[in-house]
């Protein structure tokens, strides 16, 4: 009997008959068996892609924060010499970086992708502007974070163990819950914010396809403030 493949991911262009399940509660049909792409992953992808296409990008680098492994090879041969990986503790990354004192100069980066890293950080705010500062004038950048609560931000500097931050905060690394002030968090650290969802771009059935569920959250598209 042939196998029906009834989910496809953009960015390792596979078929499948459906994704694993995935997160501390499962999530069903997240996990792409191949590259290992999650439903935020999936989204991003294609959104950069739209970005970058009819676009020389030569000469324009990325800076990629905290990398994820499935995206490493795709920005590896889009940007060659031009794409810097990064991180605190990663020794995987090609540098180490605190986001919140970045030892680069104003405007050295074209593009900058980091994704589930600010909700780690205590002074959040410090990192946002900091990474505005190294992002050039016309450059964007992709700063996602899971949006756990309706209302607002939930952080509580008291909390700091990870059997208190698990209980609270769902993660034991995690120093806030992000509400819906976090494109107002954004903004006041010089950012304009663009929020874009799959059903901006996407038909149902193309959601479906990829397995760009809810928990994909939305995409928070970021450029300087002119």
């Amino acid at each position: 009997k042939e196998k029906i493949m009834s989910r496809y991911c953009p960015i390792c262009e596979t078929d499948h008959e459906k994704f694993n399940s995935f997160g501390y509660t499962p999530r069903e049909d997240a996990l792409c068996t191949t590259c290992g792409s999650l439903e935020r992953h999936r989204l991003s992808w294609l959104i950069i892609k739209d970005k970058i296409k009819n676009k020389d990008i030569t000469n324009n680098n990325l800076l990629h924060i905290a990398p994820e492994k499935i995206f490493m090879e795709k920005f590896t041969n889009l940007f060659n010499e031009n794409y810097l990986t990064a991180d605190l503790y990663d020794k995987n990354a090609k540098i180490k970086m605190d986001i919140t004192n970045i030892e680069y100069p104003e405007e050295s980066f074209d593009y900058i992708y980091c994704s589930h890293v600010l909700e780690h950080i205590q002074d959040d705010k410090k990192a946002m502007r900091e990474l505005n500062r190294v992002l050039k004038k016309d450059g964007w950048a992709i700063l996602l974070v899971p949006i756990m609560t309706k209302g607002p931000t939930e952080e509580d500097h008291s909390i700091n163990t990870p059997a208190e931050r698990m209980k609270h905060y769902g993660h034991p690394d995690h120093v806030r819950n992000y509400g819906c002030d976090y494109k107002e968090r954004l903004e006041e650290s010089g950012w304009k914010v663009e929020v874009i969802y799959a059903e901006d771009f996407l038909t149902p059935k193309e959601i479906e396809l990829m397995g760009i569920t809810k928990a994909a959250g939305e995409i928070y598209f970021c450029t300087k403030k002119r």
